[in-house]
């Protein structure tokens, strides 16, 4: 049997590919060429820069399997794939804790003005009376939108900081972490700091918009390292400059790469960013590698 690796896959990952019996091709294709060489495969697996639409699955007539190297399902059309019975496979745990610990980073770097003191440095200056009005993490209360593995990663290591860590989760309802499950409005209320860990849903709006930013204290944290639209760009935008917002730290985007559109955003004094590497760590790519490739030979075993 036959699987194309679209987007990369770890060299664990393809030792456990191969050492099943199964022929690997590891190379990028544009959306035409998939297309035309989808139906000489049994399995995909992409992450996040090649879309398995309907198009694809119905052009991979031979499709057994369809995966995901990571936690979100967002670029494959899951849907359709399920109508067709093609199961759909990702690695929902493997890559939690270096996304949590993204999410961190840019938390950090925020409170105490990393992200622009290194850049000022650089330039030769010495910004000392300008960035020493940060603020410490112990003792603020974060409010964490989403408990399920990334969530809890992050939870633990803000426990770990000392934070007063509130959730709001609608399939949690209830935790063995010291964490205390709110309503969604009771967390916008309380938090200082918000930290998003959950999907974006298709057709749904932004979890976060121009509406639950007006219940938020002003002056809160807003950090994103779960999926570009899960926080509407432009009322984001609007927070900030009005002050609602004091900071935010964005791993992820609504178009990656973002824009000329998004330029404001991204060019905000307040904003920390990174580009949508939350679980690019060779610790966590180790871990998606071996984990996908498992589920994928069992899947074309059967």
């Amino acid at each position: 049997m036959k699987v194309l690796i679209t987007d990369g896959m770890s060299k664990e990952g393809i030792e456990i590919l191969a050492n099943a019996g199964l022929e690997i091709t590891n190379q990028k294709f544009t959306p035409e060429e998939l297309l035309q060489v989808i139906p000489n495969y049994d399995a995909i697996l992409v992450r996040s820069a090649t879309k398995v639409t309907k198009e694809v699955i119905d052009a991979g007539v031979n499709l057994k399997a369809i995966a995901r190297g990571g936690v979100g399902l967002d670029n494959i059309d899951v849907a359709y794939a399920k109508e067709k019975g093609i199961p759909v496979l990702n690695t929902p745990g493997a890559s939690s804790i270096s996304v949590a610990e993204m999410a961190l980073a840019h938390l950090f770097s925020l409170s105490r003005f990393v992200y622009r003191s290194t850049y000022e440095m650089q330039q030769g200056k010495w910004p000392k009376k300008e960035y020493s009005e940060g603020f410490e993490l112990t003792g603020k209360t974060i409010g964490v939108l989403g408990l399920g593995n990334i969530g809890r990663e992050f939870a633990k290591r803000a426990i770990g900081l000392c934070m007063n860590v509130i959730a709001h989760d609608p399939f949690v309802t209830s935790t063995d972490l010291n964490v205390k499950l709110v309503s969604k409005d009771e967390l916008l209320a309380n938090s200082d700091i918000i930290s998003l860990h959950m999907p974006k849903i298709k057709g749904e709006p932004p979890a976060i918009g121009a509406p639950e930013f007006s219940k938020m204290k002003n002056g809160v944290v807003i950090i994103n390292a779960a999926r570009g639209g899960v926080v509407s760009e432009k009322d984001l935008l609007d927070a900030l400059n009005s002050g609602k917002v004091r900071f935010a730290g964005l791993d992820v985007f609504e178009n990656e790469p973002p824009t000329e559109a998004q330029k404001d955003l991204l060019n905000h004094p307040n904003v920390s960013l990174s580009p949508h590497i939350g679980g690019s760590t060779p610790e966590a790519q180790t871990r998606v590698g071996i984990e996908i490739a498992e589920k994928i030979v069992e899947t074309l075993k059967k």
